[in-house]
């Protein structure tokens, strides 16, 4: 038997249970899936990049900060009688020079590296490089993917190729992806973290999104903004491939029999909510779908919002146009209530119905493109040829345009309308 005064004492006891408690930590750590530091696409590594260079900038206080108070507290303790002590000090310029540079110094760093990046990430700009060695190819072709948040599923529409899938991202590593992005009913948020950052989705309105894959992955992208009871499940599986395998992958999902058309009558099947949605390919899908989904205007007989829009700017229709308003109402039950309104309508309604919809094609409208050309000089320490913003002089011979009268808006054409989609 040990004699007593060899057993451990409780104090070190506790502080052998806090290292194994550390080193536990440290180990379950270790295994943490860093892909927002570590992902597979450019413009994520660059965003990752910028955490990482703004942590260690404020590091640079942060640290001494932390290393002064330890010392200060041990330097100057009570027991320690060789500390200088001055009760009457109360000002030193050396100190504040230091107190007040260095965060400033820090802060204008930040403030460069913060504004230089979001021009250079920003989502409406185009890609002008693969990775840090190679820039895009003049005769590039980005791959164009139209995404749609539904419900709680996601919906990708590849116009080049003709076909849609339900959960299922695939799309090939180094070439350029262009993102069109939009929701069927809630905001929700557009997010990969292994591609780039997260991009919101709002009905009745379309956001961009450019990224590349450097590297094959499979991986996973999900909606980052609650949008109600299948939220949680609200994931879809990414999968980026060579070029030889997308085009094997396309091949084999034209050629599946039973995946049928995405049509407009399958959309709204497909819209309505559902949870944990299993992955659904069509071979085939009608081109005009998405700007239908857009305008909101995929249900039959139903105005597009540009088309309102324009009428609106010509004056409007005054009471005949109240119930093409609430047809393009957005959530599920506003849609529900006009669709309900307008399935057996009387002789008055079907009045207002035909005198509202002969003005107009019942076509969607085209989304303004408001993508940003990617800048030829990507060297960030000079803003990548970035202009500098531009002001308005108020005095001198300017100052005469500013009292010229403004010109008169042009009329709208009947013949082409444009969907006033918000750039967000």
């Amino acid at each position: 038997m040990r004699p007593p005064e060899s057993r451990p004492k409780p104090r070190q006891l506790t502080a052998l249970a806090k290292v194994l408690a550390a080193l536990s930590l440290t180990g379950a750590l270790s295994a943490c899936n860093t892909v927002v530091l570590d992902p597979a696409g450019d413009v994520a590594r660059q965003q990752g990049d910028l955490v990482v260079i703004s942590t260690l900038l404020m590091l640079l206080i942060i640290v001494p900060v932390m290393a002064a108070t330890v010392l200060f507290a041990w330097r100057y303790r009570a027991s320690n009688k060789e500390a200088n002590y001055q009760p009457d000090w109360d000002h030193s310029t050396q100190l504040e020079l230091l107190i007040w540079t260095a965060p400033l110094l820090i802060i204008i760093c930040l403030g460069a590296l913060t504004w230089v990046t979001t021009h250079l990430l920003d989502p409406y700009r185009t890609l002008g490089r693969i990775d840090h060695e190679t820039p895009v190819a003049v005769n590039a072709k980005p791959l164009e993917v139209e995404v749609v948040a539904l419900d709680w599923k996601w919906l990708f529409i590849y116009p080049e190729q003709g076909v849609a899938t339900v959960n299922e991202l695939v799309v090939p590593t180094g070439r350029p992806l262009s993102f069109k992005i939009t929701s069927s009913s809630v905001m929700n948020s557009f997010y990969v973290p292994a591609m780039a950052g997260q991009i919101y989705a709002m009905p009745g309105m379309e956001t961009r999104l450019h990224a590349v894959f450097n590297k094959p992955i499979d991986t996973i992208g999900f909606s980052a903004n609650y949008s109600g009871a299948g939220f949680s499940n609200m994931r879809f599986a990414t999968r980026a491939v060579s070029d030889a395998d997308f085009a094997k992958w396309t091949a084999e999902v034209k050629a599946n029999k039973t995946g049928g058309t995405l049509d407009r009558t399958a959309y709204l099947q497909l819209e309505k909510p559902s949870e944990k949605v299993p992955v659904i390919r069509y071979a085939a899908v009608s081109p005009d779908l998405y700007g239908a989904i857009v305008d909101m205007c995929v249900e039959p007989g139903k105005m597009c919002m540009s088309e309102m829009m324009a009428l609106d700017a010509r004056g409007g229709l005054g009471k005949a146009g109240i119930r093409n308003v609430e047809m393009l109402a957005y959530d599920k039950h506003g849609r529900e209530a006009a669709a309900r309104a307008t399935a057996n309508p009387n002789a008055a309604v079907q009045r207002e119905l035909a005198w509202v919809r002969a003005l107009c094609r019942q076509m969607p409208g085209s989304a303004p493109d408001h993508t940003v050309k990617a800048p030829e000089n990507l060297r960030s320490l000079i803003g990548a040829g970035l202009k500098a913003p531009q002001s308005l002089p108020l005095f001198g011979k300017d100052e005469q345009a500013l009292s010229e009268p403004k010109a008169e808006p042009v009329a709208i054409n009947d013949a082409a309308h444009s969907s006033q989609i918000s750039r967000n």
